[in-house]
């Protein structure tokens, strides 16, 4: 945490995530719901809030919002539909349609990759708002020459859903926002691409003496839009509140905006008490209710979560967790899987897809092949070097077989006579250095090793190598 001793303070981080469904339409009207287009091109009447004009809800944004509730492992109970009034030129009709008191979901959870769980209060559904822009000055309200409006946004379908305060760090806080958006792709809910906005965060922090129970006051930092902005603006807006509190001072709650080029957070207004918006339920939509039978088809039709992946591959591998999660996050885990199925050693399945596969062509890789040349690997026909060399061909190529490749570049297992000569000559030649490797010194092992694969051209098993060191050392 940047500029709080965290062994005096600590960071109390709750997240409320604003996902834009994947629908074909807006989420009371019929008006497209595609990113981009000219300004105000994607409109209708209901967009405009003409009189008149009376919202149909859209069959499809719940389903999604149902889809990522069971994901998150909420209760999808009866909801309604109410209008938050304010008056702002991104809503024409002067109010958001959203669900209050009685949400599409409740009560559900999220497990990081570390294995953390962070409790979700609600994810509920609600229409998205236009988009202001503010023409000179720093681009803020108060300074703008005069502002424009795109009303393209408005009414598209959000689901907002709220986490509880159990994160403790910014990097808590990425990690669950990067889960929560691989939930939300993996379901088919969203395309998760926050650049476009279709993802943006509103950050709750606070800070507190460590070791007290009691929260402190809290301010919100809205319209996060990246991760990295995400975990700078919390350890900024946590430095501003620990330096106030160490000066005698009070922290006030407030809205604060996130500014990326001088890297902290500035008041967008007041928050001491609630914004009184005058809930009231909308009295042209009728209440949600979900056919319980059809909310079990929609479960049993969802895919396997990140988290159950991880799982699964950790429990055939066993791999470690933070393993696991690059594997999963690069879409490899059910290639990894098939290899083992095909007799590959699963250490080097999962070391290969962790160190030596971050291309994004190596989804598309051949199991069989895979496991051909981790079983190459293996029996030493292939050094690691070696088979790094064929496998990054193998990718590159969409295919081949791992042993043509491999002939192809000359690799053949060299003689362990040869190598016993080379390791007894180099002993020989640096008798400080060995005496250190008898003595159990562990960086000199790759002095050693490291001179045979210079003498060899890469062409000697590392392994091998140190075998034949530790069979002399006694």
């Amino acid at each position: 945490m940047s500029g709080v001793d965290p062994e005096r303070w600590e960071v109390v981080i709750g997240l409320e995530v604003h996902a834009e469904l994947s629908t074909r339409t807006k989420l009371f009207s019929s008006a497209t719901a595609e990113f981009g287009g000219e300004p105000n091109t994607h409109i209708d009447p209901l967009t405009l809030g003409l009189p008149g004009s009376l919202p149909v809800l859209n069959a499809r944004a719940v389903e999604l919002a149902v889809r990522v509730g069971l994901a998150l492992g909420c209760t999808v109970q009866r909801s309604v539909f109410a209008r938050k009034n304010y008056f702002y030129p991104d809503q024409p009709k002067n109010y958001q349609i959203s669900q209050y008191d009685l949400p599409i979901n409740v009560d559900g959870s999220l497990e990081l990759p570390s294995g953390q769980v962070v409790g979700i209060e609600r994810a509920h559904l609600e229409e998205d708002t236009g988009k202001s822009t503010h023409i000179g000055g720093g681009g803020r309200i108060h300074e703008a020459r005069h502002s424009l409006v795109d009303l393209n946004r408005a009414g598209v379908p959000l689901l907002e859903i709220v986490g509880r305060p159990d994160l403790r760090s910014a990097d808590e806080a990425r990690a669950y926002v990067a889960e929560l958006r691989a939930v939300l792709v993996a379901v088919g809910a969203s395309d998760g691409k926050m650049e476009e906005g279709s993802l943006r965060v509103d950050c709750n922090v606070s800070v507190r003496p460590r070791g007290s129970a009691e929260l402190g006051t809290r301010c919100e930092i809205k319209n996060i839009n990246s991760l990295r902005s995400l975990g700078r603006a919390i350890d900024a807006e946590a430095a501003r509140q620990v330096a106030l509190v160490e000066a005698g001072e009070r922290v006030v709650q407030e809205t604060r905006h996130w500014d990326e080029d001088d890297g902290r957070t500035h008041t967008l207004r007041s928050k001491e008490e609630a914004d009184d918006y005058r809930y009231f339920p909308d009295p042209d939509l009728v209440e949600v209710d979900c056919d319980p039978v059809w909310v079990e088809e929609v479960r049993a039709s969802l895919p396997l979560l990140p988290a159950a992946r991880r799982a699964r591959l950790v429990e055939r591998s066993g791999a470690s967790r933070p393993h696991a999660a690059i594997v999963c996050e690069r879409n490899l885990d059910d290639l990894c899987l098939a290899a083992l199925d095909a007799g590959a050693d699963p250490e080097r399945v999962v070391n290969h897809a962790v160190h030596n596969l971050a291309d994004e062509r190596a989804v598309g890789l051949d199991p069989a092949a895979f496991a051909a040349l981790v079983a190459m690997e293996v029996d030493g026909t292939l050094t690691a070097t070696q088979a790094k060399t064929v496998l990054a061909e193998l990718v590159a190529a969409g295919g081949g077989d791992p042993a043509e490749l491999a002939a192809a570049h000359g690799f053949e297992a060299m003689d362990t006579s040869e190598l016993e000569g080379l390791v007894d000559g180099l002993i020989a030649e640096h008798p400080e250095e060995w005496q250190r490797y008898v003595e159990g010194d562990p960086r000199i092992a790759g002095f050693f090793v490291g001179r045979v694969m210079k003498a060899t051209q890469g062409k000697a098993d590392g392994r091998v190598v140190t075998a034949l060191l530790d069979a002399r050392r006694g």
